[in-house]
């Protein structure tokens, strides 16, 4: 497909999309399976207009899933409700370490026993499958700063983790491979991937997002009244939190959506404290969301640039997923294993993860069936790619993880807003505390 047709067929479906967006709303489907659709009419499964090969274009392939999921992580974290409490976030945050660990577990075993695969091509897999996505997540996301429901706080706190909780799983996979040092009975792999990389990611970005909510903040209410970008402020954030992560050999993906998250609340205790300083406006504030809300913030400024943005990743990487199947390329055993992850699992990992919490079985059950794969698996897939897998391996995975994604999309964007909907309509919208 020439430049022009590619311009021609972005263009276009972006000023269909801007012109029935009320109609949209409407279906029963989300936007994501209209995108899938596209992609695959125009691909090798329909008229053969371009094909997009991810091992050849893997390089490439990484930096533009890369640069989507850090758009969407840091739009996540500034949609975090304030303020922060270990109470609030125990779910989500049992979600992204205990039901990520035991989703890696579980689709390591049926790689093994049921697909044939080594051990270290299992955990790689478990690993890259593992992560809910906060791209292809938005009907179950947390809608905007002052949205409470309990749900999609849930959803939208896990998908922002465990995006970066995933990735001591994708080294350990490299190391039972051979391409990644592991040490003496994993210590290199324990001390430095697990215990360093995620501690001084969660630590870089709350440094990192403090840091520019005060300085934003004094600016902003200096004397002179100090016009700030927004827009450039937030991008300028997760280029510079993500460039020192790595760096720092440290996961950019936790540091950024922390950065976003303490860039968030901490300007929420600031207009907090300015409030009760001119008038006690902060009940007031708080009934309508949360404070400070319609104070002029750097997460709140470039939220709706960040929200355009995600879309936009969005529509091209899923042109791309479907111009990248043909119709061989479904089989039983990608089937098979997309079924068990929806169906055994999530479930599995979500149950045992919440027992002994008081999170409310609705809640519970609909957490299990919404774990939606997306964009995140393809970086990770891309990125074991870059680093060294063996080309069958790569085939063979790269078959697996599309048709998951690509079923991920169809079951759950056809399922999403009929559930939602009953959801709500047969019980009381939850509130977090």
């Amino acid at each position: 497909m020439t430049n022009s047709l590619w311009f021609l067929l972005v263009g276009g479906l972006l000023l269909v999309m801007g012109l029935t967006a009320t109609l949209l709303k409407r279906l029963p489907v989300t936007s994501a399976i209209i995108y899938l659709a596209v992609g695959l009419i125009v691909g090798p499964t329909g008229l053969d207009l371009f094909h997009f090969n991810p091992l050849k274009q893997s390089a490439l392939l990484e930096v533009l899933t890369e640069v989507a999921v850090l758009i969407s992580l840091f739009s996540a974290g500034v949609k975090m409700p304030g303020p922060f409490s270990f109470a609030r976030w125990r779910t989500p945050l049992l979600l992204a370490t205990v039901s990520m660990t035991i989703t890696v577990a579980l689709v390591t075993a049926f790689a093994y026993y049921v697909l044939g695969l080594p051990l270290g091509a299992g955990v790689l897999l478990g690993a890259i499958l593992a992560p809910t996505d906060p791209v292809l997540a938005t009907d179950v996301q947390i809608r905007h700063p002052g949205d409470r429901d309990q749900l999609r706080f849930t959803l939208t706190c896990e998908a922002g983790m465990n995006d970066g909780s995933a990735f001591p799983f994708v080294m350990l996979g490299l190391g039972l491979l051979g391409l990644h040092e592991l040490g003496d009975g994993g210590l290199n792999w324990l001390m430095l991937d697990v215990v360093w990389a995620t501690v001084g990611g969660i630590a870089l970005g709350v440094l990192a997002g403090v840091i520019l909510a005060r300085v934003g903040w004094k600016l902003r209410h200096a004397p002179n009244k100090h016009e700030l970008m927004d827009d450039f402020l937030g991008l300028g954030l997760i280029g510079v939190v993500y460039g020192l992560a790595v760096l720092m050999n440290v996961w950019g993906f936790l540091a950024v959506f922390f950065a976003a998250v303490a860039l968030r609340q901490t300007e929420l205790k600031l207009a907090k404290a300015a409030s009760d300083a001119v008038d006690g406006r902060t009940s007031a504030a708080s009934a309508h969301g949360d404070a400070g809300d319609e104070i002029p913030t750097v997460s709140i400024g470039s939220l709706v640039f960040k929200e355009h943005l995600e879309r936009l990743s969005e529509v091209v990487m899923i042109i791309l997923i479907g111009g990248t199947l043909f119709l061989n390329s479904w089989s039983w055993a990608a089937v098979g294993l997309a079924l068990f992850l929806f169906v055994v699992a999530r479930p599995a990992s979500v149950l045992i993860s919440l027992l002994g919490t008081r999170t409310p079985w609705r809640i519970r059950g609909m957490t299990a069936w919404f774990g939606v794969r997306g964009i995140g698996s393809l970086y990770y897939l891309m990125y074991a790619i870059q680093h060294g897998l063996p080309e069958a391996l790569a085939l063979q995975l790269i078959q697996l993880t599309l048709i998951v994604v690509t079923l991920s999309i169809l079951l759950h964007g056809t399922s999403v807003k009929p559930m939602m909907e009953r959801f709500w309509q047969r019980g009381k919208q939850r509130l977090i505390p």
